[in-house]
C-alpha cells in the first residue's frame, strides 16, 4: 500500500466539526442594543474533555480558544454552496444563512461553555427563515444550535472511547436549527467542508447529551406548578375573607330607588371594622412561608430520588468494575476511573465470547471508516 500523504498530514488530519446542541429558550430576554429591540437566547456547547465520534475535546484546548466565538455568525443553519458547507463568514455563506443573529459572551461555566445569541427582532423579520425562529421563541418550540469549528487530529494510543484529540480549534459560527438535528445527521453522511484556500475537507456531526438539562427543566417546571397552586389556595382564602366582611345580603341593584341605596352611619362603622380586620388578618398571612412549607415535601423527594439513582448508578458500575477486573481488561485502579457509560460498555466485552479490542474501541466492518460504528454519544457521562 503507497502513503500518498505527508506524515505530518496523517498525524494532524484537520477536520471541519459541527456539535449539536439545545438552546435555552425558557430563559429568552429582551433588551436593547443600540436603540433596537433584540432577544437574547442563551445556549451552550462543548463540555470539557467530552468526547464524540472518537474524538476528545481537552479541556486546555477549549479553555485557549472559546473567546473565538464572540462577535461570530449565528447563521440559521450551516450554509451550504453548492451542495458543500462553507464558512458562516463567507459572502457567499452570509446570503444564504444570515437572520441578523451572532454570539456574544462566551465563558467557560461549569465545565463547558456558554454563548448568548444576540438577534435583531427587525432584520430577523425580513427573511422567512428569521421569522420562523421568532415564531419558534415565540411559542416556547425547540430550537437546536449547532456549532462549527475546525480543528486538528492528534492520534491517541489506548484512549479509551476515542482515537484522537481535538487540536488547535477554531470557532467559525454557532448556528441556530429548526426541525433538524444538525446540518448532516452522521446516519445521512457528513458531507465535505470548503475551507479558505478552497480545499475540502472532512465534516463530522456530533450531538451533546442533554439528558440533564431535560431533568432540570422539567425540575423546575414542577415547583412552579407547585407555586401556582400554592398561590392559588392562598388566594381562595383572601376571598373568602374578603366576602365575609361584605354584608351578608347584596340585592340587585335594578329598579332600587334612591334612598334604598343610603348608608346609615351605623353601617358604615361597621363595615369599615370589618375592612380593618380583614387588612389585620392579610398583614399577618406568612405566604412566603406557606410556598415554602408546600414546596419542601416536592423538594425533599426530589433529593432523596436523586440519592437514590446515584446510589443506583453506584452499584451498577461496581458491578461492571468487578466484571472488567476479573476479565483482566483493566486492573482494579484504572477501572475504578471509568464512567458509567464506559464502564457499561467495556462490561460487555467482558462477557464470555465478546472479543476485546486492544485499543478498546469498537470493531468495525469498514477500515477505510475510521468512524463507522461509533456510538454518538461514546464515553460520555451526563454532566
Amino acid at each position: 500500500m503507497r502513503w500518498t500523504t505527508s506524515k505530518e498530514t496523517m498525524m494532524h488530519k484537520q477536520v471541519r466539526v459541527n456539535v449539536r446542541s439545545n438552546a435555552n429558550v425558557k430563559a429568552v430576554r429582551s433588551e436593547k442594543r443600540n436603540g433596537r429591540d433584540v432577544l437574547v437566547v442563551p445556549s451552550a456547547t462543548l463540555p470539557d474533555n467530552v468526547v464524540m465520534n472518537g474524538i476528545r475535546y481537552p479541556a486546555d484546548e477549549i479553555a485557549k480558544s472559546f473567546a473565538g466565538l464572540n462577535r461570530t455568525p449565528a447563521p440559521l443553519g450551516h450554509p451550504t454552496v453548492n451542495g458543500k458547507f462553507v464558512s458562516a463568514s463567507d459572502p457567499e455563506g452570509i446570503n444564504v444563512g444570515y437572520i441578523g443573529a451572532w454570539n456574544e459572551n462566551a465563558r467557560q461555566e461549569g465545565g463547558r461553555v456558554l454563548l448568548d445569541k444576540v438577534i435583531d427582532i427587525e432584520v430577523a423579520g425580513r427573511t422567512e427563515g428569521g421569522k420562523a425562529v421568532l415564531a419558534a421563541i415565540n411559542a416556547g418550540d425547540p430550537i437546536h444550535t449547532s456549532t462549527g469549528l475546525l480543528c486538528r487530529l492528534e492520534p491517541v494510543a489506548n484512549g479509551e472511547g476515542f482515537k484522537h484529540d481535538a487540536r488547535d480549534i477554531y470557532w467559525d459560527h454557532d448556528a441556530l436549527l429548526l426541525n433538524e438535528e444538525g446540518a448532516a445527521t452522521p446516519d445521512q453522511g457528513v458531507g465535505i467542508f470548503v475551507n479558505s484556500k478552497g480545499e475540502d475537507i472532512e465534516v463530522i456531526n456530533s450531538a451533546i447529551d442533554d439528558a440533564e438539562r431535560e431533568l432540570d427543566w422539567a425540575g423546575l417546571r414542577l415547583l412552579e406548578a407547585a407555586d401556582r397552586l400554592e398561590r392559588a389556595t392562598v388566594w381562595e382564602r383572601m376571598k373568602a375573607a374578603i366576602l365575609g366582611a361584605l354584608p351578608a345580603e347584596r340585592e340587585s341593584t335594578q329598579n332600587r330607588k334612591d334612598d334604598d341605596m343610603t348608608v346609615t352611619k351605623e353601617q358604615f362603622d361597621g363595615l369599615s371594622a370589618k375592612v380593618n380586620t380583614l387588612s389585620e388578618t392579610l398583614d399577618k398571612l406568612d405566604i412566603a412561608g406557606a410556598v415554602a412549607n408546600a414546596i419542601k415535601p416536592l423538594t425533599d423527594n426530589l433529593a432523596e430520588m436523586q440519592t437514590n439513582q446515584k446510589a443506583k448508578d453506584d452499584a451498577e458500575l461496581a458491578g461492571h468494575v468487578a466484571a472488567i477486573v476479573k476479565a483482566n481488561i483493566l486492573d482494579e485502579d484504572s477501572a475504578k476511573e471509568l464512567t458509567l457509560n464506559a464502564a457499561r460498555k467495556l462490561a460487555e466485552r467482558a462477557k464470555p465470547g465478546k472479543a476485546f479490542g486492544l485499543s478498546g474501541a469498537p470493531l468495525t466492518t469498514n477500515a477505510d471508516d475510521e468512524f463507522s460504528g461509533v456510538d454518538l454519544n461514546a464515553g460520555m457521562e451526563a454532566k
